[in-house]
């Protein structure tokens, strides 16, 4: 069973000061379901919370206040729902309601069950229907914006592709609206500091992603293994055409070497709680030799942490080198730093592991800076 993503931004649900387009809304879900028939399971995060609640509210501008914003979310989340069940409903499709705060992905086994109950419903034919928990959500537990959230979903769920609806056609080498000669860039292989420059812009008056939001969700997703397409969501039966073979959009591709479920995870969800600076040598280590980080090429630490808690390695220029989960506390490697692994037991009294960050739960940052929260 192939699996994909399907990212919707609340400029494509809602028409302004009418609130949900449920025209469009039951184009989609057509879409969908002719999609889910041809044998793909499909999990969709929606943006439209707020939006909805704006006209239920009737509120004229996009709320600035925190508490007014989770108010529209509370109130808008039950209409977006029930539009979503109306319209799979005309296909005799399930749906559920799952919301996610950026915690549900920072700690393992809140991560861990997100990822057994959404593929439960996936193998129950439902389609789920994920959106942040605005509700709730502060600064400290926000994705930011839909597309980051859809992109760690896609991770999550091992997904093949994360489609993209958005309002514009796809990624265009420069601005369309200004300048008219803007070409649509159908492929990009690598997304380089050029592309992500291209990317440049704010969002919609009701959205909160602009098209470098999408970008960094692809970058994010690409070294996931995942294919990631950005098309134009106001189209009819657009991802049913791009999965039979139309050329739409822009599509990334994938890096070659997927990473597997727990090192995205420690690369994308999990959040550091502190950093190590690593000698020249240790650095060699990790990113020519594919070694773990010994206490031996410690230099210093820095911030607070626990074993089993996320560090950055970072190298004398301060430039980030690998995210990995410690074996030990800042209290510890601040005693062992720079010790030979033979000494550990008689430093600590005790001895964890040999390694400070063993290579299994590291990861290279190389390709992952600014996808990575």
């Amino acid at each position: 069973m192939k699996r994909l993503v399907v990212k919707i931004g609340s400029n494509i649900l809602t028409s302004g000061e009418n609130g949900l387009n449920l025209e469009r809304m039951q184009s989609i879900a057509d879409d969908i379901s002719s999609v889910r028939d041809a044998g793909y399971e499909v999990a969709v995060v929606s943006s439209g919370a707020v939006a909805a609640g704006m006209k239920k509210l009737d509120l004229k501008e996009k709320p600035r206040d925190i508490v007014l914003k989770q108010a529209s979310a509370a109130v808008g989340q039950s209409t977006l729902m029930w539009a979503y069940e109306k319209c799979f409903n005309t296909h005799d499709r399930k749906v559920a309601q799952i919301l996610l705060t950026r915690d549900d992905f920072a700690d393992r086994k809140r991560y861990i069950n997100s990822r057994n109950t959404l593929i439960t419903l996936l193998s129950y034919e439902v389609v789920p229907i994920i959106n942040e928990n605005d509700t709730v959500a502060t600064d400290e537990i926000r994705f930011g914006d839909n597309d980051h959230l859809a992109s760690l979903v896609a991770g999550l769920i091992d997904a093949e592709r994360l489609i993209i609806l958005s309002d514009v056609d796809g990624l265009f080498s420069d601005d369309p609206g200004k300048n008219p000669g803007a070409t649509l860039i159908e492929v990009v292989e690598r997304i380089t500091s050029e592309i992500e420059e291209k990317a440049g812009g704010s969002g919609s008056a009701v959205g909160t992603g602009g098209m470098y939001s999408k970008l960094l969700a692809a970058k994010r997703a690409v070294h996931h293994g995942i294919t990631v397409n950005i098309i134009n969501g106001r189209k009819k039966g657009v991802i049913s055409s791009l999965l039979s073979g139309a050329r739409l959009g822009t599509e990334f591709s994938p890096q070659e070497t997927r990473l597997s479920s727990k090192k995205g995870w420690i690369a994308y969800a999990c959040r550091t709680k502190g950093s190590v600076v690593i000698d020249n040598g240790a650095v060699k280590a990790l990113t020519q030799g594919g070694k773990s980080l010994l206490p031996s090429g410690i230099v210093s630490v820095s911030g607070s942490f626990e074993a089993g808690d996320a560090v950055y390695c970072i190298d004398s220029r301060g430039n980030r080198i690998a995210k990995g989960l410690a074996n030990y506390s800042s209290s510890e490697v601040e005693k062992i730093k720079g010790k030979k692994t033979s000494e550990i037991e008689s430093i600590l009294g005790y001895r964890y592991s040999d390694e400070v960050v063993h290579r299994d739960n590291l990861v290279l940052v190389e390709g992952l800076k600014k996808a990575d929260h």
